[in-house]
């Protein structure tokens, strides 16, 4: 058996149209991913380092919408207004401060979420493809060696991998930074209330 055939590249190369196109849909998929995973850690380090520093005394870095959320709340005086009334009013100001905040900090979330869910339907959409391609050329050629079935089969089974590939880092992600996001969305509470 030669096993160049079986490589991913050759794989790739000797699929049909339909074959290519779920195989680079789901590689653009799995490179989108991993932007988005990255871009997700960034977003959660920066706001861990300034909730750090914020906790400190120190400078509140990207959380400094919150923090001029709650000093404009503060400079505002209203007439009539307890002093109960404009705690109410600052702490409502920095929440939904910190809500408009973490909606941005989200980002790419949502296409974690839909890459997670689609990527496997996509692979295995191709894997079908591949298997009922491998059975067209079996019932072409009149042959069922192994050599004939073999190539069909691993580019369909090569499309199912290609959509795990996307799908497992884009749902481990998913929920690790959706986790993070929501530690913080509780601090950013207590954040305010402190204010």
């Amino acid at each position: 058996m030669d096993y160049n055939t079986l490589s991913p590249l050759a794989m790739f190369l000797n699929a049909g149209p339909v074959g290519k196109a779920v195989m680079a849909l789901l590689l653009l998929a799995s490179i989108w991913t991993w932007v988005l995973i990255v871009e997700g850690v960034v977003a959660v380090t920066r706001i861990a380092k300034s909730a750090r520093s914020a906790r400190l005394g120190g400078d509140v870095g990207v959380l400094a919408p919150v923090a001029e959320a709650g000093r404009e709340a503060f400079a505002l005086d209203l007439p009539d207004e307890t002093i109960g009334d404009k705690r109410a009013r600052i702490a409502d100001h920095m929440s939904r401060a910190a809500r408009e905040f973490l909606t941005k900090a989200e980002g790419g979330l949502p296409n974690l979420a839909v890459i997670s869910s689609v990527a496997p339907f996509v692979g295995l959409f191709g894997t079908v493809w591949g298997i009922m391609t491998s059975f067209a050329g079996i019932a072409q050629s009149q042959d069922t060696s192994l050599a004939v079935v073999a190539p069909g089969i691993a580019e369909a089974l090569f499309a199912t991998a290609l959509g795990l590939l996307a799908a497992i880092p884009a749902v481990v992600a998913y929920n690790k930074i959706s986790r993070d996001l929501d530690r913080y969305a509780s601090r950013l509470e207590g954040f305010s209330g402190e204010f």
